[in-house]
């Protein structure tokens, strides 16, 4: 995680950030804080990145890269706004031990914000923001299977805000950000879908932390929490406004650096 010292709206690169509709800094400290000590009640360790002034979207590391094993994907950014991140990260995953792999150029590749496991799967949000041959380089590089999947509303411009693996077989999603071939193709990968309404997914409902069989994620999205304990998860709920004025979550604060449930590496 990355403390939000430097957060706040200070350009636009998806439809939900507007530099008229600013972050309140304070709040943003305090939902950051809450989020962190709710993650940390339940055993997780957590590890944080320095923030940096001019570099206000270094907050949603779950954007840094994709993590597999001891090897990290480094992100190629779309947006010149956001390609400063990269040699931080880079500077960062080193120091912690891992070894970081660069994207070929023009390969654009946004981390596990695009690039998420369900079993032995590589599930690979494309168009919006990474490009589906920069996906296919990663899964080939891991040896693995990669669905991509075309995402179609610009709201939801990574996967990760549509799209939650919950274990090797179960998983939440919000249909209408995948275009047919995508719905098609999740049905039939993935054996239990949790489909998310609109006003939940507005809510960001998908773009939520699995901790073992526990789900945390923003306030306001009682039907995917009922859902959930039905299906015997715990689910913690915290408020993150602040950061959906951005376009992010409780995922897109974190970044998993350990194999998560879903995941079952090749």
């Amino acid at each position: 995680m990355c403390p939000p010292d430097f957060y706040g709206i200070e350009y636009e690169i998806n439809p939900w950030m507007s530099r008229s509709k600013q972050s309140d800094p304070a709040l943003a400290r305090q939902q950051w804080e809450s989020l962190h000590q709710l993650l940390q009640k339940q055993n997780a360790k957590i590890e944080l990145m320095t923030p940096v002034k001019g570099l206000p979207d270094l907050v949603f590391t779950a954007n840094a890269g994709l993590i597999w094993k001891d090897l990290v994907f480094l992100s190629l950014f779309r947006h010149e706004a956001r390609q400063g991140e990269t040699p931080l990260d880079r500077s960062w995953f080193e120091n912690a031990g891992f070894e970081t792999i660069e994207m070929p150029e023009d390969f654009f590749f946004e981390g596990a914000g695009d690039a998420l496991f369900c079993g032995d799967t590589l599930f690979a949000g494309y168009l919006i923001r990474s490009d589906v041959r920069a996906l296919q380089w990663v899964a080939e590089k891991m040896h693995c299977r990669v669905i991509p999947l075309q995402l179609v509303d610009d709201f939801y411009y990574h996967l990760d805000t549509c799209f939650c693996p919950l274990s090797e077989t179960e998983a939440i999603y919000y249909p209408p950000a995948f275009d047919e071939y995508g719905q098609q193709a999740l049905k039939e990968y993935i054996p239990h879908l949790i489909p998310v309404v609109k006003a939940e997914a507005q809510r960001f409902a998908c773009n939520a932390v699995v901790l073992g069989e526990t789900v945390v994620m923003n306030t306001g999205c009682p039907q995917l929490e009922a859902d959930l304990q039905q299906r015997g998860y715990q689910t913690l709920s915290t408020p993150l406004d602040e950061f959906i004025k951005a376009g992010g979550s409780a995922k897109c604060l974190t970044l998993r650096l350990d194999g998560e449930r879903a995941a079952v590496w090749p």
